[in-house]
């Protein structure tokens, strides 16, 4: 029966084996998917479930690939140390700013200096502080970046800071991702002299990719200097190449800060797979694609609207997801545990992993009610321009 030549590829996505290479995972899903039909029989092959196995088989494989060499090459270069980046793309302290953004645009603040951010008209020490990092090749314009501001600004109760790495990011991968921690060392320095003006029990950091790597960098050397942890850190699909148990370079975990939620899009590809942090959603289960997207890489991306649309009032609760172990097992009903808010509103003492279906267009959120705020057509968090800014 053809069906069966598609069956050991179900496990590599869905049950997880992505160590190692890839005949090493086709043998490892041979007694997974034994495991999965004793356990499911026929539903297994329902046409909606095995029709997202083909689609993932054909669009994640070569991702899956590029990603494993991707990773060798990582594993030779930063094997040899840090002297293998040439100096210009070496991060320097003088260059990294955090930029306060609000719907109107935003200033920029050099590390060295960031208690000037305090004589800044937008920024208010009462209020939450929120700092965001974007991944390999994005700088401040990247659209995703207005977009969060934008989310944030609705909600009237956040400092959104945006970290500029100023370039270092967007060189070749493997050093940007050997400058994350780097980078992340000198974050920590300027959270460290924040904490002189803001309550740091209100800070929130938040990194997308390699920027959830940064904040991972910058949580544990936050540790260093001060002994005490950060209060949240959220990954939104952490950067997978280069960082992973096999590698140098050290993954963003639950034991980085006092709570640590990852939010996965593209697992094993572009994001990272393993569920490190304390808690860690799967969206769409194990599958590199979602089901918004076309591929891998849209699907990275994507990781960053879904939050985007949990952070607008109304929108808390949009993204419900059950402890579980697969999105098999979720669609089956097998999953019957208490449903958690994914994205802003996630409990801090949330533990374990988390599976969640969504929808493929907005609002991607499966539990969105009749309240719904919609990013692309609300006025909420839009610049308000006073009649004499406009003259």
């Amino acid at each position: 029966m053809k069906l069966f030549y598609f069956l050991p590829f179900l496990a590599l996505f869905e049950r997880g084996a992505t160590q190692g290479t890839i005949a090493q995972n086709y043998i490892y899903s041979v007694s997974e998917i034994i495991a999965a039909l004793r356990e499911s029989g026929e539903d297994m092959f329902r046409a909606d479930y095995f029709f997202k196995v083909v689609e993932n088989l054909i669009t994640g494989v070569p991702f899956q690939i590029a990603s494993g060499i991707l990773n060798s090459v990582c594993a030779t270069v930063l094997a040899q140390g840090r002297d293998q980046t040439p100096d210009q793309y070496v991060p320097r302290r003088e260059d990294i700013k955090l930029q306060l953004r609000t719907s109107c645009g935003g200033r920029e603040y050099a590390i060295d200096n960031i208690l000037e951010i305090a004589e800044d008209p937008d920024f208010d020490p009462e209020k939450k502080t929120v700092i965001f990092s974007n991944g390999f090749l994005s700088t401040l314009d990247f659209p995703a970046t207005p977009d969060l501001a934008k989310a944030f600004s609705c909600r009237g109760d956040t400092n959104f800071l945006v970290l500029d790495s100023s370039g270092y990011l967007t060189t070749l991968y493997v050093w940007a991702a050997q400058n994350t921690v780097t980078i992340g060392e000198y974050l920590a320095e300027g959270i460290q002299s924040l904490s002189q003006i803001i309550d740091i029990e209100k800070l929130h950091i938040i990194g997308h990719s390699l920027g959830a790597q940064i904040m991972a960098a910058a949580a544990r050397h936050y540790t260093d200097l001060t002994d005490n942890q950060l209060p949240h850190v959220t990954g939104l699909d952490p950067a997978y190449p280069c960082f992973n148990e096999s590698e140098v370079l050290t993954i963003l975990s639950a034991s980085d800060a006092e709570f640590v939620d990852n939010i996965i899009t593209a697992p094993g590809i572009t994001g990272q797979f393993s569920a490190s942090g304390d808690a860690t959603f799967y969206v769409g289960g194990l599958f590199p694609v979602q089901d918004p997207c076309i591929g891998p890489l849209c699907s990275h991306l994507i990781a960053i609207y879904y939050y985007i649309e949990s952070v607008y009032p109304n929108n808390e609760r949009n993204f419900l997801a059950r402890r579980c172990s697969s999105l098999y097992r979720l669609k089956a009903g097998r999953c019957n545990g208490d449903e958690y808010p994914m994205g802003l509103a996630v409990p801090h003492d949330l533990k374990g992993r988390y599976i969640l279906e969504v929808n493929e267009e907005r609002p991607y959120g499966k539990n969105a009610t009749e309240d719904y705020m919609d990013p692309e057509t609300t006025t909420c968090g839009l610049c308000e321009v006073s009649e004499e800014d406009s003259i």
